[in-house]
């Protein structure tokens, strides 16, 4: 069974210290495919973009074998655009525009052939899509789940909703302490799976990601980035990598769930490197793994001697 992807795809103006781009790919749904077609397939996308998608996306798309046929493309419409300027803390941006476009009335239709995936990777969009979503699945075996501040804020009673339905929540640290009003991440992450999610990640960007499952905790080193050149879409990437090492698995003890923390952070680091998805395209097996090597080294010691 294949792994059903469900998000945004978008055009991005962005602009860091040190370049920018414009109509480049975007969205959720775009990084979030890309990267977990490394690890597994196949790749079923939803999604919905207007004329203006270039042919040359939706062929790059097919090259990673990720299958299209869910994707909406509204021929007297445009796809959805977002431009943003990043600081020199990169963790600081101003977004200067939102165009949602097609992307406004976006209604995903899951294709019969793929309402049995085992897997459902809900990509960042509105809680009421996403329950739209599960409600049109037949017993998917693994969910995951990315939300934002803008859903928390405004849409909490929806999210709370599809929480309940969810394996595995991804957020960052400020949005788990929004969503529980609560400072402490450890205590914080209790609550949030009380919610529903079995397993939480809450990731804290340069400062890596947090698993929480039952009473075991796992704190997964962030790599140490020399050349950052933009963060878009390092979350999905993340997700993206997370998801698709456990897809290939099917193996959800905790050892295994640690592992696929560590690869999704190896897709992140990839992803900002480049702007766009340069920095996840053409990238072998034996880069990613190296990679993952390289994040296992960062936190691993030997010490025999006594206090």
């Amino acid at each position: 069974m294949g792994l059903l992807v469900v998000g945004s795809i978008a055009l991005d103006s962005i602009e860091t210290p040190f370049d920018k781009v414009e109509n480049a790919l975007g969205g959720s749904s775009t990084y979030i495919s890309l990267t977990a077609s490394y690890f597994s397939g196949p790749i079923h996308l939803i999604g919905v973009v207007g004329k203006d998608f270039d042919e040359k996306y939706i062929k790059m798309f097919e090259e990673y074998e990720i299958d299209l046929e869910g994707l909406q493309i509204i021929p007297d419409g445009l796809t959805f655009r977002w431009g943003g300027k990043y600081h020199y803390d990169l963790n600081v941006r101003d977004t200067l525009f939102t165009d949602l476009n097609v992307f406004e009335n976006f209604n995903p239709v899951i294709p019969d052939k793929m309402k049995k995936d085992s897997f459902v990777l809900l990509g960042n969009i509105h809680p009421s899509l996403q329950n739209h979503v599960l409600d049109q699945m037949t017993q998917p075996k693994f969910i995951v789940c990315d939300t934002m501040n803008l859903w928390i804020n405004n849409e909490k009673d929806e999210l709370l909703k599809v929480l309940k339905r969810v394996d595995v929540l991804i957020i960052n640290d400020s949005e788990a302490r929004l969503l529980t009003n609560e400072p402490n991440l450890i205590k914080a992450a209790r609550m949030i799976r009380e919610m529903g999610p079995e397993y939480l990640i809450i990731k804290k960007g340069e400062h890596g990601a947090l698993l929480f499952y039952e009473d075991q905790v796992f704190s997964a080193p962030a790599y140490p980035m020399q050349d950052i050149f933009d963060p878009t879409g390092a979350g999905d990437s993340f997700a993206g990598g997370f998801t698709g090492y456990l897809h290939k698995h099917r193996d959800f003890d905790f050892e295994n769930m640690k592992r696929a923390v560590v690869y999704g952070s190896a897709m992140a680091s990839f992803c900002v490197e480049k702007f766009s998805t340069q920095g996840i395209e053409d990238l072998s097996t034996l880069k990613i793994h190296d990679r993952f090597l390289e994040f296992l080294e960062l936190s691993r010691f030997e010490d025999d001697r006594k206090i």
